[in-house]
């Protein structure tokens, strides 16, 4: 028995009855961030563990850190020198499971033709590769390559990537990395795979192609989702589920646009938000990480004209009597113009002959209060709690009952009627 495998298999000792280390095998696979392909791989039946490491790279020892810092040094070009990709090492009955079909979900749950990257990750430590430690490994991984790059080819993609080769200066990864996902259910994975099943496997059924006719072709958001991926679930929570914006969004768990849309490039995580005007992408929000502030930061500088821009991100003032909703006297709510969200009733609006939309009072919870020292002045600064956008400032000297006047940039705010 080679060095290697008598390390593997003192490893599966520590957890498995002696019967059942007899008969184990593994073989070590990158497929980017491990903390994904640790907690796909471990669902495969047959599988008796899946441990994070490090693996291929020149260091006989390495950790997360060294790997990091690393990388940074072959971007800029500092040294020559081979980085670890991030793996994870998966032990297996073969006798319930074989090295094939291990393969197999190894090519299906990563998209093994992006070069030094996965997902949101970049970097030579995310690449794709399969370690071996004898020829009947490599041969199945050949193999398996081959029979699955045909099956890319068919669907438009390009040519695997995946480092074959020899398992060397292999590194177990830090505690805190094993079990990633299964310790932090919402922790960022971006595997998504291609969708495209391996020859002879059962095709998974593909979701629903959004129908074109059934969307808004001036301007539409659409959400790519995977079924497997927590920050899609996070996304729905901490924006979908309370949206009021007024561009129209769907979500989908179908990679394609819908038919005659286009997307200026293939996605590459989950989930990724495709803003479309006139059936052509025109920006796109990749890899939320439960950075809503971010994402309506981004929303609103597609959406917003270059004025309204320089007032919400810029904390600019539009000229007196020169705004938006000045003399607007209807029943309704004014609400932020990215969030759709409510601000101001218009019952708590007032003239305060000052050129600018004034209220006395904010809807419950609307609006955030900031100090501003800016341009020699001190003032509070009036921005909305949903957004982070600027909208004006607010003085204590407004009308009763509250006293203060909220002195509000008219053009951004939108207004909406209550209904007849």
């Amino acid at each position: 028995m080679s060095p290697i495998n008598r390390f593997v298999f003192s490893i599966l000792v520590m957890s498995m009855p002696l019967q059942a280390v007899a008969a184990a095998e593994s073989i070590v696979l990158g497929m980017g961030c491990f903390w994904g392909a640790e907690k796909r791989m471990s669902e495969i039946p047959g599988v008796l563990d899946v441990e994070s490491g490090y693996a291929g790279g020149d260091a006989e020892q390495a950790g997360y850190r060294d790997v990091l810092a690393l990388e940074k040094r072959i971007r800029r070009g500092k040294t020559d020198q081979r980085n670890h990709a991030e793996v994870i090492k998966v032990s297996f009955d073969p006798e319930r499971v074989s090295l094939e079909t291990v393969l197999i979900k190894f090519w299906e749950n990563h998209d093994p033709t992006q070069g030094d990257r996965q997902g949101n990750d970049v970097g030579t430590n995310y690449r794709s590769a399969i370690y071996t430690v004898d020829d009947t490994q490599r041969q199945t991984a050949l193999k398996t390559r081959d029979t699955y790059q045909r099956a890319l080819s068919a669907a438009g993609y390009g040519p695997i990537t995946t480092e074959i080769a020899p398992l060397r200066n292999y590194n177990r990864a830090e505690d805190s990395h094993q079990d990633y996902l299964k310790k932090n259910p919402n922790g960022y994975c971006g595997l998504g795979g291609t969708n495209v099943a391996y020859p002879g496997e059962p095709p998974k059924a593909a979701a629903p192609r959004l129908a074109a006719d059934a969307l808004d072709f001036g301007r539409q958001l659409i959400v790519f989702e995977a079924e497997d991926c927590p920050y899609c679930k996070a996304f729905r929570a901490e924006v979908l589920d309370g949206w009021a914006s007024e561009v129209p969004v769907v979500t989908t768990f179908n990679r394609e646009p819908p038919e005659g849309w286009k997307l200026e490039k293939a996605l590459f995580a989950t989930p990724t938000i495709v803003l479309f005007e006139k059936g052509k992408e025109v920006s796109r929000y990749t890899g939320y990480k439960g950075d809503d502030d971010r994402f309506w930061k981004w929303l609103g500088f597609q959406i917003l004209t270059p004025e309204q821009q320089q007032i919400a991100f810029k904390q600019g003032t539009e000229r007196a009597f020169s705004g938006s909703h000045l003399d607007e006297k209807r029943p309704g709510v004014f609400v932020d113009p990215v969030t759709g969200a409510p601000l101001f009733r218009s019952d708590t609006k007032f003239d305060s002959g000052t050129g600018w939309p004034s209220f006395f009072n904010p809807i419950e919870g609307a609006i955030t209060l900031h100090e501003d020292n800016s341009h020699g002045m001190r003032r509070i600064e009036v921005r909305s709690a949903s957004s982070g956008i600027h909208l004006g400032h607010v003085f204590e000297d407004g009308p009763p009952p509250s006293g203060r006047r909220y002195c509000i940039n008219g053009n951004v705010l939108s207004f909406v009627p209550d209904p007849e």
